[in-house]
């Protein structure tokens, strides 16, 4: 998942930057596991590496965050090489 912050999420990190872990806890308190994150310099402020059970799963999580107002998020599905693989072998 990428994601931008707007003016307000800024003020927030700025004023308590520990936010960025209180709210992985959130995001995994809702079946989604951060498996990674890093800052980021450039359009996106941050990419989040995560694991979903489902788009359903994904879904949810993407409307709550967005529904803050704090910021905008790009979620891109992943699939592992070797099952790619194998789905384009079939």
């Amino acid at each position: 998942m990428l994601s931008t912050l707007g003016p307000d999420g800024f003020a927030t990190l700025k004023e308590n930057p520990e936010r960025l872990r209180q709210v992985n806890a959130e995001v995994e308190s809702m079946g989604v596991k951060v498996l990674d994150q890093y800052a980021l310099l450039g359009p996106y402020d941050f990419l989040n590496i995560i694991d979903a059970p489902d788009e359903a799963t994904m879904a949810k999580l993407v409307t709550t965050l967005a529904a803050r107002g704090t910021l905008k998020s790009t979620t891109l599905t992943a699939i592992p090489i070797d099952t790619y693989i194998e789905t384009i072998r079939d």
